[in-house]
């Protein structure tokens, strides 16, 4: 018996997940192993199914067949806003903001998936009620100084320059307040100062918070810095999963992915 497997159950665990649409298969027998705390990456070339699998796992699409489940609780089936309120916070490649929203407004919205003073609560106005607002406020505005937009609270999101933008997206998903962050391609259009910035404020958060990450990108180095481990996908298939050195190493990621140069 694995006593070690006992005292720590992993916290997101995916089996044998495989999906086709129509008769394409998209993604074949993924398997995922995610311990609390724990930072992983997925690497893999366009239209290798990273997003799909992304989309599968926070239920934008249900598995042709597999399972996942969080902390035991199997999730194939469930809505995304269930999912998401069961513990499941992510980003999107392409950001999914409200354009006539502030930078506050979508952060304090996200909060309301964890409320639990009820309709009649918000009705009555309730003890309850009044503390639930509050606690939204305090929380909304400690997310925005975590990812530096707090002095763009009042400003309407997409007026902000596109690193802003991530970072308030990044925000909003910390409001749904996860036990898994799922960033898809969080660097995308930052320049290198903001690729910095980043890296720091991902460690911040997996710190402060004590959330287990699962990222998808396509910045090397911001993957091997951060992640304890990467998975490499090709065609919907893993070929390769490691520590940062070994999928470096792997001739069948240099192979498939990474090339000679990159690795060089």
């Amino acid at each position: 018996m694995n006593t070690s497997a006992v005292h720590n159950p992993p916290l997101l665990q995916v089996i044998e997940m495989t999906h086709f649409f129509g008769g394409l298969r998209a993604v074949h027998d993924y398997n995922l192993t995610l311990m609390p705390g724990q930072i992983r990456g997925l690497i893999g070339p366009n239209g290798a199914g990273k997003t799909t699998i992304f989309n599968l796992i926070t239920g934008i699409h249900t598995p042709t067949r597999g399972r996942i489940e969080l902390e035991g609780r199997n999730l194939v089936g469930l809505r995304p806003h269930q999912i998401a309120a069961s513990g499941l916070g992510r980003t999107f490649q392409n950001m999914l903001l409200w354009r006539h929203m502030t930078v506050l407004e979508h952060v304090r919205l996200a909060h309301y998936a964890q409320l639990k003073y009820g309709l009649a609560g918000a009705f009555f106005g309730s003890r309850l009620r009044y503390a639930e607002e509050q606690r939204v406020a305090d929380n909304s505005m400690r997310l925005l100084e975590t990812f530096d937009v707090a002095r763009f609270a009042d400003q309407i999101v997409t007026n902000l320059p596109y690193g802003v933008q991530r970072r308030v997206e990044m925000a909003r998903a910390m409001a749904t307040e996860p036990k898994v962050l799922f960033l898809d391609e969080p660097t995308a259009g930052m320049t290198p100062e903001e690729l910095v910035q980043m890296i720091g404020i991902i460690r911040k958060i997996h710190e402060e918070f004590k959330v287990a990450i699962l990222l998808i990108e396509h910045r090397l180095k911001f993957v091997m810095e951060l992640c304890e481990r990467i998975q490499t996908l090709v065609f919907g298939e893993v070929i390769a999963e490691g520590t940062p050195e070994e999928i470096k190493n792997n001739p069948d990621v240099i192979e498939a992915y990474l090339g000679k140069e990159e690795v060089a």
